[in-house]
């Protein structure tokens, strides 16, 4: 994707992407990018942190109800068991029950939208301000409000640890005619996989239900999950090593913050096979009680 040229930036200013999300997190991250020493990558993180928190109370009736269904899952299991075969019956009998007890498993819809189209923002930010070769500083004022607009004479400060954000984050290597994800990419990748891990919920006999069931639908649904978690760190390395690595930065602690918030909802979920086999986790057998 090629970068807009600093007129096209403030003529874009009448795009409603451009107003509603667009200048507000380029105001946000110079903000922030002024606070921490004027220091891009401390900017990224320190802004990412503040945007995970904000969006905090649009997230909690999504672990509410995640933590809900933990708490009910042998029961859900009790529903799956008895209207096994009955695609139609599960569903109303969980529709019933999910309603009865204060349940919305649609509850994480509209904060997921939102996170996606902030992230589409950002990378807008990213690939049409932070580019290798261009005045950065033009580029942020046609975005900038009034009181934050930079001056001609600064130079912005885009050096973090090993990265300069805005190249990709990727390793050159003589006798290889391509990159190689760098350390950054690969931790984003690593954590985006355990936070999909955690967010799939851990019922043992899920799996073995979807393969009972005379509909295929259940056994797609949980075969698509399961594909996603390893998709999606794959598209994370690809698509990262085309793009600023300070992208990659918003994406790691995107991914960590998700993973934490979830873990605290319910759980370690669907990495909890993992962290029993290491002998990280211990589960209560049908007693209540702790295995040794």
């Amino acid at each position: 994707m090629q970068p807009l040229s600093p007129l096209k930036l403030r003529s874009s200013k009448m795009n409603i992407f451009t107003v509603i999300l667009i200048q507000p997190l380029a105001n946000g991250l110079i903000l922030f990018y002024l606070l921490l020493g004027k220091n891009m990558g401390l900017a990224i993180i320190g802004f990412s942190l503040f945007l995970r928190i904000a969006l905090t109370p649009l997230t909690k009736p999504y672990m509410e109800s995640m933590k809900k269904m933990k708490e009910h899952s042998k029961e859900i299991e009790k529903l799956k068991k008895r209207h096994q075969g009955d695609r139609q019956k599960l569903m109303k009998a969980q529709a019933d029950f999910y309603k009865e007890k204060g349940i919305n498993p649609g509850a994480g819809c509209l904060p997921m939208i939102l996170q996606f189209a902030i992230l589409i923002a950002l990378f807008r930010v990213f690939v049409n301000v932070l580019v290798p070769n261009g005045d950065i500083v033009e580029r942020f004022n046609a975005l900038l409000y009034e009181p934050l607009k930079l001056s001609e004479a600064m130079e912005v400060n885009t050096k973090f640890l090993y990265l300069d954000v805005r190249n990709p984050d990727t390793i050159k290597i003589p006798s290889i005619p391509f990159g190689l994800p760098g350390p950054l990419l690969l931790l984003a990748a690593l954590v985006q996989f355990l936070s999909a891990k955690i967010t799939m919920p851990y019922i043992k006999e899920e799996r073995k239900f979807a393969k009972k069931t005379p509909q295929k639908s259940d056994d797609f649904q949980t075969s698509f999950q399961a594909s996603m978690i390893y998709t999606m760190p794959l598209m994370t390395i690809l698509f990262g090593m085309g793009f600023p690595s300070g992208l990659a930065l918003y994406w790691l602690l995107f991914s960590a913050f998700q993973a934490w918030q979830q873990y605290r909802a319910s759980g370690w979920g669907g990495a909890t096979p993992w962290l029993q086999t290491l002998g990280l986790v211990k589960l209560p057998d049908s007693n209540g009680k702790t295995k040794k």
